[in-house]
């Protein structure tokens, strides 16, 4: 019997870490610069689409800094009963920051609406060069996060923050030139109502793709069935069950499963061409036990009481016939 964990995988994140908590904190730094200002001209300005990037832009901080304290806690050793560190602290960031824009966005729609059925007066060239300001901040701030790994959902997180942000700008300040020469107070409440809708679909998208890395899903592009069926094609190869296809954190897959080989094979050898086989797929860090197909072996994952396991894990692979 050959059990095996490959540990040669990549950790192009962790290499990039440093330089993702550089370009996280200059954006940070854009945000939280813009932010304390606009909120001072939003009230003056009595406008609910500069208040709301002010608060939208509250949450692009938070994020920011709940991504900065994620990457770091994801950069600690494993250790003790964390087997795999703190790597889906990343994970739980992406899920927070998904949380907070559809929560946000259920506020600003109740707000919007009820400004559409009663708008304010709003001084609209105000809302207008604040917006476009607003629009240059976030674009640099976009551009600092975009440099960053963004193959992470934590950093990805941020990402979509910011980018809500400066979509929110734009239609504040295209509301804007439209209070301005038309008098339409109502388009404060409409913009803010667009910004809403892309707020949830951002957030939304965050809280799937993180909730598929915290059931043990497996990752976007994988086929389970289909990677089973092309390890038991693999010449020598009698079955593959047990098979589990996750991602320990973002950019991480990972595999495990048990194999039979014919009795005359040589298990290692077999084990190296399962493993390139992976490589292909992306796949690097497996776990793979390997055994010669004896008469008791054949009957694990077949029968509910064998001794193997309890329950049974997945469909059995064998060759096509």
């Amino acid at each position: 019997m050959s059990t095996h964990d490959e540990h040669g995988h990549s950790h192009s994140h962790d290499l990039s870490a440093d330089a993702d908590r550089r370009w996280l904190s200059v954006a940070l730094a854009l945000i939280g610069g813009f932010m304390a200002v606009e909120v001072v001209i939003g009230v003056i300005a009595q406008s609910l689409a500069l208040i709301s990037d002010a608060a939208h832009m509250l949450t692009d901080a938070a994020s920011i800094v709940l991504a900065l304290i994620a990457i770091r806690l994801a950069a600690r050793p494993a250790r003790g009963r964390y087997t795999y560190g703190l790597k889906r602290a990343e994970i739980l960031s992406a899920q927070a920051n998904g949380l907070s824009l559809v929560l946000l966005a259920g506020w600003l729609g109740y707000e919007s609406v009820r400004r559409l059925l009663d708008p304010p007066e709003v001084h609209g060239w105000l809302v207008v060069s604040t917006a476009l300001t607003g629009v240059a901040v976030n674009i640099a701030a976009a551009w600092a996060i975009s440099k960053a790994n963004r193959t992470s959902l934590n950093v990805e997180g941020a990402f979509q923050h910011i980018l809500n942000d400066l979509y929110a700008f734009v239609a504040t300040a295209i509301a804007g030139l439209i209070m301005v020469f038309t008098g339409f107070d109502r388009a404060d409440g409409i913009a803010t109502l667009v910004v809403v809708a892309l707020m949830l679909k951002a957030g939304l998208g965050l809280l799937r793709d993180s909730g598929r890395v915290l059931l043990e899903a497996a990752p976007a592009g994988l086929q389970p069935e289909a990677i089973g069926d092309q390890l038991a094609g693999v010449p020598g190869v009698v079955e593959v069950h047990d098979l589990h296809v996750w991602a320990i954190t973002s950019g991480q897959p990972a595999l495990s499963a048990h194999v039979l080989v014919d009795p005359g094979r040589d298990c290692h050898a077999v084990r190296g061409q399962l493993e390139n086989l992976l490589h292909k797929h992306q796949i690097s860090h497996t776990t793979l036990q390997v055994d010669h197909a004896t008469g008791d072996l054949l009957t694990i994952g077949r029968q509910p009481d064998a001794q193997h396991c309890a329950d049974a894990h997945g469909r059995v692979h064998t060759k096509a016939v």
